[in-house]
Order: C-alpha cells, then sequence, then structure tokens
C-alpha cells in the first residue's frame, strides 16, 4: 500500500507542467540522438550535464531518464533502416530488422520495436517501482565493509562488462581511480596529486571528464576515420502498422523480452546489450518459424527490443537503491545527481522522496510520450540521419566546449577538457573502455571512504572485510565476475587456436 500511495505522489509531481516539459525535451532528444548512428544516450547525457547546472533538480534528472529511455527507442531506426546500429544495446535488432526493411517490411518492424519497447518499459517500470522499497531495506543492514565490497563488485563487473579483455578494462578502471585521488583528502586534509595547480584542490570535476571522455573523443576518433558514405536509407513501403498476424507473433515475445530484460538489467554485470542477445537467443529456440530466421523474423525484432527497454529501467534498480552505476549512461546519471549534492542510494528514499518517486513515475510518462513521438513521426526522425557527419561532430565538439566553461570558465578546466578529450580518443583507439574511468572517479572516493572506515573500527584488521557474511559474499562473487571471463576468453581462443590447426593439417 505504502508503494502505491508513493507511486501516485510520484504522478502528482510528474503532471506538473514543468516536469511534463522536461520529460518531452529529454524524451524528444533521446530519439533523435538514438537515431543518429555512432552517438548513443550516455554522449548525450554527459552534453547536458553542464546545461543543466542551474535547473531544477528534479527536472534535470527526470530529462536525463528520458534520454535513456528515448535512446533505447530511438536506436531501433537505424538499426532496422540503416543495419547501423545507433547504440550497442541495438545491435542484435539489426540482424532481423534490416532484412525485414529490404524485403519491405520496414513499417511492421518499427511498429512492433515501438509498441514492444511501450509494453516492456511500461512493465518494467512498475516492476521498478515494487522492488526498489525492498531492495532499500536490505541496503539498510550495510556497513562500510558491505559498502566497501559492494563497490568492489560494481568495479570488477563494469570493467569486465565494458572492456574486451579484463585487463583493459581495468587499466581504465585503475585511471579512473588515480583520478579519483586528485584534491584534498578528505579525512586527513593533505593535498594529493594536485601539482601546485589550485583548480586541482576540489578534484576533478566529473562533469568535465565524462563531457571530454565521451562527447571530445568521440568526436575526434570518427573525425580520424575519414569520410564514409555508409549504407543507403532503406524507404518504408507502406503504412508504419502490423497486420493481425504480425500482432500474434510479437506479444509473447514483448513479454518474455520483459522478463529476460529487467532482472538481467539490474544485476551488476547485466545491461541491455546482455539481455537483448539474450532474448534473440530465446525468440530463436521457441519460434514455430525457425526458417525465417535470418531473413527477417519479427520475433526477432519484438523480443530483443522489448529487453533492452527493460533492462535499461532495471539499470535503474541498483542506481537509486545502492548507488551504483551498472551502464556508461547510468554512470553519468549518477553525476548528474551528485551535481545536485543528492547521493543515489537508501537514504535518498528518505531524504528526498518526491524527487525519487517523481522520476520513477516520470518514466511512465516518457513511455506514453516515446509511443506518441515514435509511430506517427518516423518519417521526420528518418531526416535527421541525412545530417552531413562533419557538422554533427562539429556541433558536438562547439556545444561540450562551450557547456564545460559556462560551468567553470577557467584555462585549466578548458585544458582538462583536451587533454581528457585526447585521452578519450586514444583509449578508443586502442579498444580501452572509457565507462571504468568515469565509474572510478565517481565511486573511488566512496570506496576510499569506506574502507578507511571500515579499518578504522577494526583498528586495522584487514580480516574485518571478509568478517562479514554479506561482505565475504560480495567479495567472492566479484572474484567469480572476474576470473570467469577470463577462463571462458582463454577456453575460446584455444578452441579457435585448435580449429585452424586442423583445418591447416
Amino acid at each position: 500500500m505504502d508503494t502505491f500511495a508513493f507511486l501516485l505522489q510520484g504522478l502528482a509531481t510528474a503532471f506538473e507542467p514543468m516536469m511534463l516539459l522536461y520529460a518531452l525535451i529529454g524524451v524528444t532528444l533521446g530519439t533523435a540522438v538514438g537515431v543518429l548512428p555512432g552517438i548513443g544516450p550516455a554522449l548525450t547525457v554527459a552534453l547536458l550535464l553542464p546545461v543543466t547546472y542551474g535547473l531544477d533538480a528534479a527536472g534535470s534528472l527526470i530529462m536525463f531518464a528520458g534520454i535513456y529511455y528515448g535512446g533505447m527507442y530511438g536506436g531501433s531506426t537505424t538499426s532496422i533502416l540503416l543495419n547501423t546500429p545507433g547504440e550497442s544495446a541495438s545491435v542484435i535488432t539489426a540482424l532481423e530488422g534490416n532484412k525485414m526493411a529490404r524485403a519491405g517490411r520496414g513499417g511492421p518492424a518499427l511498429a512492433t520495436a515501438a509498441i514492444g519497447s511501450f509494453v516492456a518499459g511500461l512493465i518494467a517500470t512498475l516492476m521498478l517501482a515494487f522492488l526498489a522499497p525492498h531492495v532499500v531495506k536490505l541496503a539498510l543492514v550495510f556497513g562500510p565493509r558491505e559498502y566497501f565490497a559492494l563497490m568492489v563488485l560494481a568495479f570488477v563487473t563494469v570493467s569486465a562488462a565494458f572492456g574486451e579483455s579484463a585487463l583493459r578494462g581495468l587499466v581504465s578502471l585503475f585511471i579512473g581511480l588515480a583520478l579519483a585521488m586528485v584534491g584534498i583528502d578528505q579525512l586527513t586534509g593533505q593535498t594529493r596529486l594536485a601539482f601546485g595547480v589550485p583548480q586541482l584542490l576540489d578534484g576533478i570535476e566529473v562533469t568535465t571528464l565524462a563531457v571530454a571522455m565521451f562527447a571530445l573523443g568521440e568526436a575526434l576518433f570518427v573525425a580520424a576515420q575519414g569520410p564514409d558514405g555508409g549504407p543507403g536509407i532503406l524507404a518504408i513501403k507502406g503504412r508504419v502498422r502490423m497486420t493481425v498476424q504480425d500482432w500474434a507473433r510479437s506479444w509473447k515475445a514483448w513479454l518474455r523480452g520483459t522478463a529476460i530484460g529487467f532482472p538481467i538489467g539490474s544485476m551488476p554485470a547485466g545491461g541491455a546489450d546482455i539481455a537483448s542477445f539474450l532474448s534473440y537467443a530465446a525468440e530463436r529456440n521457441l519460434t514455430k518459424h525457425p526458417e525465417e530466421f535470418g531473413k527477417g523474423a519479427i520475433e526477432g525484432v519484438a523480443g530483443p527490443e522489448a529487453a533492452n527497454n527493460a533492462a535499461a529501467a532495471g539499470t535503474l534498480v541498483p542506481l537509486l537503491t545502492l548507488g551504483l552505476p551498472t551502464t556508461a549512461t547510468a554512470a553519468i546519471m549518477l553525476a548528474g545527481f551528485q551535481q545536485f549534492g543528492l547521493q543515489p542510494g537508501p537514504l535518498l528514499f528518505a531524504s528526498a522522496p518526491q524527487l525519487v518517486w517523481g522520476l520513477i513515475a516520470s518514466l511512465l510518462v516518457a513511455n506514453v510520450m516515446l509511443l506518441v513521438l515514435n509511430l506517427p513521426l518516423i518519417r521526420f526522425w528518418i531526416l535527421l540521419l541525412r545530417i552531413p557527419q562533419p557538422w554533427l561532430y562539429g556541433g558536438i565538439l562547439v556545444f561540450a566546449t562551450l557547456g564545460t566553461l559556462g560551468v567553470n570558465p577557467s584555462p585549466v578546466e578548458l585544458a582538462m577538457l583536451v587533454i581528457f578529450g585526447t585521452m578519450g580518443y586514444l583509449m578508443r583507439l586502442f579498444n580501452y573502455p572509457i565507462a571504468p574511468v568515469v565509474v572510478g572517479l565517481i565511486l573511488g572516493p566512496m570506496a576510499e571512504q569506506q574502507l578507511r572506515r571500515a579499518l578504522s573500527i577494526s583498528q586495522g584488521d584487514w580480516t574485518t572485510l571478509v568478517q562479514s557474511p554479506i561482505a565475504a559474499v560480495l567479495l567472492l562473487l566479484a572474484a567469480v565476475a572476474l576470473i570467469v571471463p577470463m577462463i571462458l576468453r582463454a577456453r575460446g581462443r584455444g578452441d579457435a587456436l585448435s580449429q585452424i590447426g586442423a583445418a591447416e593439417d
């Protein structure tokens, strides 16, 4: 009953005129950005961080959540019509969606993607509302050592999830942890790694790092690739609607995708990418039309699109209840909370319930807005695909620079923007993931604080970190999340080498 009451209060906040405007701006920007190839919701939220510095906290966070959902919606358009996913979670949609478009069924493919996203987003948001309070009750029993173990698990899983190898992911993480040490030590008051620069005494701004790594780094990387015409846009033949048979084949896939996506998104090592692949595999195994897979099966679009939107809502469970980001966009949203002096976690539900429940309720509103925006305006979104790439990324560079200088007009801040942007480009060039750097900068100080508190309570006894059953289990899970992928990758490489050797013989 309490959840219903809180949700109704949240809906009252979400239906305020200004909140509706923020949600509309968010879903519109998110859809537009999701449509554009190579520009994901993480980059857009990073760009908007400095712009929203002087805005209302609730409105800004609602806008960010709208961008997140909108990016998941919009990414299906380029997957289906261009065979070029707008963001990574829509990669799997291209397998069947583009085949449908080439067969003249681009309209039904776009329709099942949009409606599936709506159904999954609606159900998953309700699951978020009813599950979050229970996770908060569990989190309230956590002490310093449990929180430290939880952050270690987040560090390991984020590094393993975003890197092609665990080693590269950990290298990126330690870069972020090193940057987190810059500034004044909160416990001793001593200066660390500031090198005599007064502007570094307060530490490195998460906003500056996020904008530089995601926006500038991506723009430089794309510019370095040279001009590329890319694939042509497939025309939509007929109306964007589904037949009775399409509905009959899609609705079960939507529900299965939701059931797979939400729990996967809620896990520390989860994410929309994994959920969409698992959903596609499930649909391929359960379909009554196996001959259509690989040639344009509508279930192969409906399931994964529902899964990646359900996973987007699931990602907000650890973010809001524990303060742990499991995706790049969630990491940037965490920086958005901190920008307004808010720390996601169990205490946030007690200290700012109107904001939290307003944010959750606004996701329900955003889902309706997205359905209205996507189906009737699909031909308008396709026009965005015709923006010349130099104009697009040139605008991103200008917007990123002006936004960062607007928050902190300092030559040092501009120099850091350039340095981190170059670092982001080099990391992309050598296939090092970006998200662990941002996560390390955000969670590093918190992990250090909890570790030092735990050791202070135990008078320096390191065994206290495993004396708690919860902390011991979390650290064990972290070890498993680090070691198992290494074993699987090594075994996969060994199998590949043995097959090559057999072929040569």
